[in-house]
This record gives C-alpha cells, sequence and structure tokens, in this order.
C-alpha cells in the first residue's frame, strides 16, 4: 500500500465561501466510466458552479460557453445527467444530486 504524504503543506486545499464536492464513490462506483467526455465536463461544471446544496442557475449560452460545448452537445449531456439521476433540472434551476446506488437508466 502506497504511504500518503502531504506534498507541498502550504497549498492543502481547503473549503472556503463556496463549495464543491465530488464523492469517490464517482470513481469507485463506476458513474465516471459509465459517462461521455461531455457529460462529465457538464457533470463538473455544475458541481463547480452550485452551492452547498447543489443548486446552480446557469443558462446553456453561459454553459455552453464555458464549456467549448454545442448547444445539441449541452441538451444531450443534459438529458443524459437527468436520465442517470445524477442531476435534476425544472427549465432554469440545475441541482446536482446526491449519487444514487450505481450507474443507472441512460447511462452508458
Amino acid at each position: 500500500m502506497v504511504r500518503k504524504r502531504i506534498l507541498i503543506a502550504d497549498r492543502v486545499r481547503q473549503v472556503r465561501g463556496s463549495f464543491a464536492f465530488i464523492p469517490h464513490r464517482f470513481l469507485s462506483g463506476g458513474f465516471l466510466a459509465s459517462l461521455s467526455r461531455e457529460e462529465l465536463l457538464l457533470y463538473f461544471f455544475l458541481v463547480v458552479a452550485s452551492d452547498k446544496h447543489g443548486l446552480s442557475y446557469y443558462g446553456s449560452k453561459r454553459i455552453c460557453s464555458f464549456l467549448n460545448m454545442s448547444e445539441d452537445e449541452y441538451r444531450s449531456a443534459r438529458e443524459q445527467l437527468i436520465a442517470g439521476d445524477l442531476i435534476a433540472f425544472d427549465s432554469t434551476l440545475f441541482q446536482v444530486l446526491e449519487l444514487p446506488v450505481g450507474p443507472v437508466g441512460g447511462m452508458r
């Protein structure tokens, strides 16, 4: 087993102000492997852009601009994340959801 140690002590990450968190289970539970690149980009963007409740209200044009993604790629990624039970969307507001037990629905 690899013994972990802090490499740069004065640069240890800290949660300040806003909050962005991806649980280790995203990797170990197969979610990372089940998503396309566009789905991952959108999911990570929404995680970083959301508040402590997972809520974010960025519009599609702004998201597409940030991610250098076409509207079609964005819509497809958004629908796949909804089908995979990773996010909720009400046409103006996103919510990043607690991870389901495992990858579901429309996820690859």
